[in-house]
């Protein structure tokens, strides 16, 4: 069931409360998402090498990037 978010929920506090999970999944390859871009009112979801292999291109459009794919370095110290 989605939900409907009050009006004074800014778009911005809406992606910093959502960490993105193992649920989500990369719109290229379908890996975990690390990396949500907004364009507008869509979102796209890439796993780290997607995201950053369109960077570059995207980062002319995008209203939001929001990456943690920093995570991953962070699962490579723990083991």
């Amino acid at each position: 069931m989605s939900q409907i978010a009050p009006e004074t929920t800014t778009l911005d506090e809406l992606h910093s409360a959502h960490e993105l999970t193992a649920s989500d999944r990369c719109d290229s390859c379908g890996a975990q998402a690390y990396i949500r871009v907004s364009i507008g009112t869509s979102e796209l979801l890439f796993c780290s090498h997607h995201g950053k292999k369109y960077q570059e291109k995207l980062a002319a459009v995008a209203s939001d990037w929001h990456d943690e794919s920093d995570r991953l370095l962070e699962n490579q110290r723990s083991v």
